[in-house]
């Protein structure tokens, strides 16, 4: 993987600071973490046009695109507040697991993990 420009590092590391002020969730304490996401997200849009979640396997990367599902912020971070990359995640470097149903893989994983800022959470309709 060739690393994306400087520009596209910036735009994605604006986005992930406004996205964060947005949710009330910080970014992982590991900075290589953060800056692995970070730096997939920017070449992702630099070679595909689209933040497609550099942390997943996809068959068909142009297919994924089409569905929006694992764009950043991904459908699990929109619904549930939930960040599968961690990159999103609460001051203990957890990702928010509070809000998801029952039979979720993330629930399974880390079991009950609050949210520090439940006033920024939207429950799904």
């Amino acid at each position: 993987m060739s690393e994306p420009t400087e520009e596209h590092l910036k735009r994605v590391r604006n986005y992930v600071e406004k996205y964060c002020t947005k949710t009330g969730l910080t970014t992982h304490s590991m900075a290589e973490v953060t800056d692995a996401v970070v730096t997939g997200l920017a070449h992702n849009i630099e070679t595909l046009g689209k933040p497609l979640c550099p942390c997943r396997f996809y068959p068909d990367k142009a297919e994924e695109i089409k569905h929006r599902t694992w764009l950043c912020p991904c459908e699990d971070m929109k619904k549930y507040k939930y960040c599968h990359c961690m990159l999103f995640v609460n001051e203990d470097g957890m990702p928010v697991t509070e809000h998801l149903p029952e039979d979720h893989e993330g629930i399974a994983t880390y079991g009950v993990i609050k949210d520090p800022a439940p006033e920024k959470y939207k429950a799904p309709k």
